[in-house]
């Protein structure tokens, strides 16, 4: 009975020592698995750090072989040699001149009629209608009850040249005419008087005239 009981004993001391070494074992195996070092900020800071450091680089290449191969200047003479074959847009001007629109406005001029009488009869409505105020008219009866102007000015420093004069004249007397090369030096050779006005319709009559046909149907 000893013996067996000895041999109980020694049997369950065996049991315990075997559960002990695995216990150890498997404890050591998670020690071991804790110690791996997990990934931290700085590793994430380093890969960051290493991709700018390639891209900087890369840039640099770019930039080195651009100024060595000159490829910028070569590519804008690329596109300066397509242009320089291609149909030319531009015109030689004051030689050469673009077609102008009929509804083009331009330096004003006061129109007469075919027998040589002028076209205005003071009625004053550019004046009224002008909102730079430009126009400045005087204006006398005649004897035979008709009302003509001794004085028409415009300030050409003060219009705008919005078309409202010659939208608003019942006879097609003021209108704005095809010439816009009237530049000066001074201020006082932009304000024009009758004798300015009447002199710039009879220059450009005949192109105010076809203007107006032109534009008839649509006034």
């Amino acid at each position: 009975m000893l013996k067996r009981a000895g041999t109980r004993l020694v049997g369950h001391g065996a049991v315990a020592a075997r559960t002990h070494v695995r216990e150890a074992s498997s404890s050591a195996r998670r020690s071991t698995v804790r110690s791996i070092p997990a990934p931290t900020e700085s590793a994430s800071h380093a890969a960051k750090a290493l991709d700018e450091y390639s891209k900087d680089w890369s840039s640099v290449l770019d930039r080195s072989m651009n100024t060595l191969f000159l490829t910028e200047l070569l590519r804008g003479m690329s596109l300066t040699l397509k242009y320089f074959f291609d149909k030319k847009v531009t015109i030689n001007y004051p030689f050469e001149k673009g077609p102008l629109s009929p509804r083009f406005r331009g330096e004003h001029a006061l129109r007469r009629y075919p027998t040589g009488e002028e076209r205005c009869i003071a009625c004053k409505l550019c004046e009224a209608v002008c909102p730079a105020q430009a126009i400045t008219i005087e204006a006398e009866e005649r004897e035979d009850g008709s009302r003509r102007t001794t004085r028409y000015d415009i300030d050409m420093t003060k219009c705008i040249y919005c078309g409202f004069c010659q939208e608003a004249c019942p006879v097609d007397a003021i209108v704005e005419g095809p010439n816009f090369e009237f530049a000066t030096e001074t201020h006082e050779e932009l304000l024009y008087d009758k004798e300015k006005l009447l002199e710039n319709g009879d220059r450009w009559e005949t192109e105010i005239a076809e203007n107006l046909r032109s534009e008839s149907m649509y006034r």
